[in-house]
């Protein structure tokens, strides 16, 4: 599906959008709910990768294919490694078989679980036979994606004795990591993190409980950019968010206030405000603890003329595309002067913005979801729109409720 996007006539925006719960909290909680059924979730997300972690859950034997799913190919490596008596085939798509899970793998391994890999040594499809799991000690590199740290965590009350992990080197990711630390604790699972050492008790049951699932943060990022790029006075309110999130996206609050977004929270909700600011002739941020919003962010400081610096990017080259390159592609269909290396992007800023310009997706959804605020600068069609089902299926209907003026082409 191809959208053609309008160049908005005025910049103004108001409205309300109800945003689906967190893809993240999501993918770990339907785990923890998998280890211990008395658990109830709400406000589950409605996302393509919530779907597939959930229906993943439920297989015993075959294949399990999860698509473009990285976070449900990573949690459930370890879920079925953990499950006794499962013997499952995990695959994805021709991008997921390029994605590495040999770390993960081998950390497993070393825990006395049974995994092969069936065609490129490191990458998925997988097979695994699920034992029961009678190490309790591992250590993987600290610096890798934190869903290899969080898939051990989620699995680690389940065995027998509970798991000392231990990261070496320099920890990226540390909000994911401490999200997930926070999950099992609701569960009232005892838990410790100190320094480059994390410890997860056993538990083998948990009382009922009813657990509320945030709205995402990285869906919200989308709205932090289309206020930046909006006239001051445009208002947005978002549902159903809290000011002390879990989510390490929610840096979003801090880091838009450069840019004149201000944001106020009320009983579940949330209200973006577009203040006058005199915005920084170069913008310069260290997103290794919020890497997802590394688009989102490019985006907005091209569609503001200004320059930008965003490092600890180390992790963007192994996501659903080489986020990286394809941004330097497509921004630059735009007019923009983009450098980037292994970890990091250097955007100059730029006085004018091409029209009509078509992006790809390269099947990532966040490419698809950064470049719709520009719409508020320039006409741009988008390719494989429906991409942004991954994380989240309503995104252009939210921004048809904006005012967005989007048709099918």
């Amino acid at each position: 599906m191809k959208l053609q996007l309008s160049k908005q006539s005025q910049n103004t925006i108001k409205g309300t959008v109800q945003v689906t719960g967190s893809k993240s909290e999501t993918n770990r909680l339907l785990l923890l709910k998998a280890l211990y059924p008395n658990v109830t979730l709400g406000n589950v997300s409605i996302s393509d990768d919530g779907r597939v972690m959930e229906a993943g859950l439920q297989k015993t034997s075959g294949e399990v294919d999860i698509h473009h799913a990285g976070t449900a190919m990573r949690f459930l490596t370890a879920f079925f490694a953990s499950q006794e008596g499962r013997d499952v085939v995990l695959t994805g798509s021709a991008r997921m078989k390029q994605r590495p899970i040999g770390v993960l793998v081998e950390a497993l391994k070393s825990l006395g679980a049974e995994i092969e890999f069936l065609e490129t040594e490191g990458c998925p499809p997988i097979r695994i036979k699920g034992k029961r799991l009678s190490e309790s000690q591992v250590s993987l590199p600290a610096d890798v994606s934190s869903q290899y740290i969080s898939a051990l965590l989620l699995i680690a009350p389940s065995l027998p004795n509970g798991l000392t992990l231990e990261l070496v080197g320099k920890i990226t990711s540390v909000p994911y990591i401490k999200m997930t630390l926070s999950l099992l604790n609701q569960l009232g699972v005892a838990t410790t993190f100190d320094e480059n050492i994390i410890t997860v008790a056993h538990k083998s049951e948990v009382p009922d409980m009813a657990i509320e699932v945030e709205s995402d943060w990285s869906s919200a990022s989308y709205f932090y950019s289309i206020l930046a790029l909006s006239t001051p006075g445009s208002e947005v309110t978002l549902r159903s968010y809290r000011q002390n999130s879990l989510q390490g996206d929610s840096v979003c609050e801090q880091i838009y206030q450069a840019f004149g977004v201000e944001t106020t929270f009320d009983n579940q909700t949330m209200t973006l405000r577009k203040k006058q600011v005199e915005l920084p002739e170069r913008f310069e941020c260290d997103l290794s603890n919020a890497p997802d919003i590394a688009q989102t962010l490019a985006v907005t400081c091209f569609g503001l003329g200004i320059g930008c610096y965003l490092e600890g990017l180390h992790t963007l080259p192994i996501k659903e595309t080489d986020r990286l390159a394809a941004m330097k592609t497509e921004l630059s269909k735009f007019g923009a002067e983009v450098q980037t290396d292994d970890k990091s992007l250097t955007l100059a800023p730029s006085s004018e913005i091409k029209e009509n310009v078509t992006i790809d997706t390269y099947h990532d959804h966040r490419m698809a979801m950064a470049f719709g605020p520009l719409a508020l600068h320039t006409s741009l069609n988008v390719n494989e729109a429906e991409v942004v089902s991954k994380s989240y299926p309503e995104y252009w209907n939210d921004l048809k409720q904006l005012g967005f003026k989007i048709k099918e082409v």
